[in-house]
């Protein structure tokens, strides 16, 4: 069984965007969400800014008991199950419940009520601890909360992989309708690491930009005077569909995802392979996977994330595999405007390449400045640029070596 999977809705909760409208708007202006970072007194931090999720309501989602029951992670990864839902115009009371699964990611998952029920453990002692602290911390709540909310009883589970955690649970909807196992999959990624412990542990890292007096310029992919990621929350889910049962509902079609592809570095825990062979397989799997050849794919949405390996290795990975062809390859990263989501970025990257492809646009690589030698692609500088795009790839790679790559085509049929 080889069936066709498209897209038919969209959920988005981002530093630049509460929605989708709002969220592709900002995108396409070049318009930054990093601020300095107001969750908590950061002042002692090396690192002090990053991209917060601004008005959020959980009440317009949840009722307060379960509001206050829930972490921010699970509760970003509701709302947007709840924007993609609508958005596709499913109608679940005339679908086959049993056919519609959750596959949704995370690489900390609820780590704000696990630092809050570590620091009631200290000060209150262990019968003062929440029985609601484990379901809401471990990463798999987010995918079992909304089959709840919902009722779908299809493949329902979570995946971890660092930074590449939405993009492999993307890919696993994919491989899941492919095979039969579903009709359709709400999946995606959601993450709510802005806390005093998660920002902590990669200052000490010295992963994080410092250039705190200029937080909207920080994040720079792929520029020369880069010097480290913002860290930024949010979550990102689609609806996967096989494609005749689309077609029946009469469902909107953005595009269709084509083509998955995995690797792991097998290298360094944290560090990327110095030769970028790790991402080159990733992304040759997805494109051989979606039946396309290299020539065919018009623009890359980068991993981009602003540290000095990173950008470097992407870069040389891409040319390894496109050869001439990466001379008109359009290249940008989305981290440069709302920072690094962690394990929600592979998600809210895909669903600005979904747009790109719906809306000819490509959003442009902000702070793009001082020209890299290392770094020697058309990344789309500073301004968006209107362009046709057939066929187009999103790569994210995490710590462990992991790496996964998505290929879109533009839906003709």
């Amino acid at each position: 069984m080889d069936r066709r999977t498209v897209i038919t809705g969209i959920g988005i909760l981002t530093p630049v965007g509460n929605d989708k409208k709002t969220f592709w708007e900002n995108l396409t202006a070049g318009k930054s969400g990093i601020t300095p970072i107001t969750h908590f007194d950061a002042s002692a931090f090396s690192s002090k800014i990053g991209g917060e999720i601004k008005g959020f309501d959980p009440l317009t989602f949840l009722e307060k008991k379960d509001a206050r029951r829930t972490d921010i992670f699970c509760q970003y990864a509701i709302a947007c199950a709840i924007q993609a839902i609508e958005d596709s115009g499913i109608e679940t009371e005339k679908e086959n419940i049993k056919k519609i699964g959750v596959i949704i990611a995370s690489g900390i998952g609820g780590i704000t009520t696990w630092e809050e029920q570590h620091r009631r453990l200290l000060e209150k002692g262990p019968s003062r601890v929440s029985p609601f602290f484990i379901p809401s911390m471990i990463v798999n709540t987010a995918a079992g909360a909304i089959a709840i909310r919902f009722g779908f009883k299809g493949p329902n589970f979570a995946v971890s992989s660092a930074c590449a955690s939405a993009g492999h649970a993307i890919g696993e909807a994919f491989l899941n309708i492919k095979t039969g196992g579903a009709d359709i999959i709400l999946t995606g990624g959601s993450e709510a690491t802005i806390t005093p412990l998660a920002l902590a542990g990669f200052c000490v890292m010295r992963a994080l930009s410092t250039r705190n007096d200029e937080p909207q310029k920080a994040s720079r992919p792929f520029d020369k005077e880069r010097d480290g990621f913002v860290m930024s929350e949010g979550a990102g889910i689609i609806v996967l569909e096989e494609l005749e049962h689309a077609k029946t509902r009469g469902a909107h079609i953005y595009c269709e995802l084509a083509g998955y592809g995995a690797s792991d570095d097998a290298f360094h825990i944290t560090a990327p392979d110095e030769e970028g062979k790790g991402a080159e397989l990733s992304m040759k799997t997805a494109i051989e996977n979606a039946k396309l050849n290299l020539d065919e794919i018009d623009y890359i949405n980068a991993h981009g994330t602003s540290t000095p390996l990173n950008d470097k290795i992407e870069t040389k990975a891409i040319k390894s595999l496109f050869g001439d062809c990466s001379k008109k390859l359009a290249v940008s990263s989305n981290k440069s405007m709302f920072g690094h989501m962690l394990g929600a970025s592979s998600a809210s990257e895909l669903i600005a390449t979904i747009l790109t492809i719906e809306n000819s646009v490509i959003p442009p690589t902000i702070n793009y400045e001082f020209p890299d030698p290392d770094c020697d692609l058309d990344y789309v500088p500073n301004q968006a640029r209107k362009k046709t795009i057939n066929a187009a790839i999103s790569n994210s790679f995490g710590f462990g070596g992991h790496n996964v790559t998505l290929a879109l085509k533009k839906f003709t049929g």
